[in-house]
């Protein structure tokens, strides 16, 4: 049997709440450490209110703010993945290369999307 985490065994309520302020310093460590999640979350300061001024359909609006969300949680997890191959080692070595650069290919896709997705709303 392979032991589990210590941290594992909470249920119900005492779960949720616990999670909930797992996620809460999270995000906290992102914007703390991570320069280009701040960035993203500039970013997503300035579309998501322009995405609800602007004249556009409900389910357009949706998307807009869908896609722009979208790169956020991929920036968390490529933070995590760096993190991560930080932790193992800092040696260089070409599959930590390759994990960091799969995981900021993830985010380029994520800010290509935001561009295709809005450009669609907007330009019909």
């Amino acid at each position: 049997m392979v032991d589990e985490s210590p941290f594992k065994g909470k249920t119900g309520l005492q779960r949720v709440w616990n999670a909930f302020h797992y996620s809460m310093a999270g995000l906290r460590a992102a914007f703390a450490h991570e320069d280009a999640f701040r960035q993203e979350a500039l970013l997503a300061a300035l579309l998501i209110p322009l995405a609800c001024w602007l004249h556009v359909s409900a389910l357009g609006r949706a998307m807009m703010i869908a896609s722009v969300f979208l790169v956020l949680i991929v920036e968390l997890l490529n933070s995590a993945v760096e993190a991560v191959v930080d932790r193992v080692s800092l040696d260089r070595h070409h599959l930590s290369k390759r994990a960091k650069d799969i995981g900021s290919a993830a985010v380029l896709l994520a800010l290509i999307n935001v561009v295709v997705v809005w450009a669609c709303v907007l330009l019909g």
